[in-house]
């Protein structure tokens, strides 16, 4: 049977919910329960999520967690090589504008690594990268302003991350409960996950492509 031209997921446009916690971080990161889950929307194209991804917000932010497990082989991150790296990439619109392909000022892109940081690359990683062929750049963040906790495992890690509000321009939950929001999670042994669409489609450019979270209360 041929293969679709098109992924199943282009055909929709997907909105998940993101509930409200009241202990967003802390210095050890923070736990989000079953709530909190991600859909794995790759699976309507016949690719089984590797991963276990939640996301929560408040007044104070976005912070979002990942959890791999089943890996093999060791994980792979340099903080000098985000697209090479094991680890995730976060884009966030914080107006939804859904009709524009091309980044606006509310558009955001975050890196989160595991690992690849420091001198011994044992370090986890959290940056602000740019969109790609944006129209206007987002502010850019404090250094030290994104927070990233990690524990690495033997058969993969635990990756806790955050976006506080002062990061997010044009953050207001209050008059805009919806943000644009898509993720890249990226591991050379098990491949790509993504929440809207993949490397078939230039999400990584266009936020007429993400998805939507919807700001729910606790």
């Amino acid at each position: 049977m041929a293969e679709p031209l098109l992924p199943a997921r282009f055909v929709f446009r997907f909105a998940a919910a993101c509930r409200k916690a009241e202990k967003l971080w802390s210095p050890t990161g923070v736990t989000l329960d079953e709530r909190h889950r991600l859909p794995a929307l790759g699976e309507l194209d016949g690719r089984p999520a590797f991963a276990d991804l939640r996301a929560a917000w408040n007044e104070q932010g976005l912070a979002i967690t990942v959890d791999v497990s089943g890996k093999h082989h060791p994980l792979w991150c340099r903080e000098s090589k985000p697209d090479d790296s094991d680890g995730l990439q976060v884009w966030i619109d914080t107006r939804d504008t859904r009709n524009i392909h091309r980044a606006s000022r509310f558009c955001h892109r975050f890196l989160f690594l595991p690992a690849g940081g420091g001198r011994q690359h044992a370090e986890p990683v959290a940056d602000q990268l740019l969109v790609d062929r944006a129209r206007e750049n987002a502010s850019p963040v404090r250094p030290g302003a994104l927070g990233v906790r990690a524990s690495v495992r033997s058969d993969g890690y635990h990756l806790a991350c955050f976006m506080p509000a002062g990061a997010l321009t044009g953050f207001q939950p209050e008059e805009h409960k919806r943000l644009g929001f898509t993720y890249y999670l990226f591991d050379r042994e098990f491949g790509e996950q993504t929440f809207s669409l993949g490397a078939e489609l230039p999400f990584v450019a266009d936020p007429s492509l993400w998805g939507t979270l919807d700001l729910e209360g606790g």
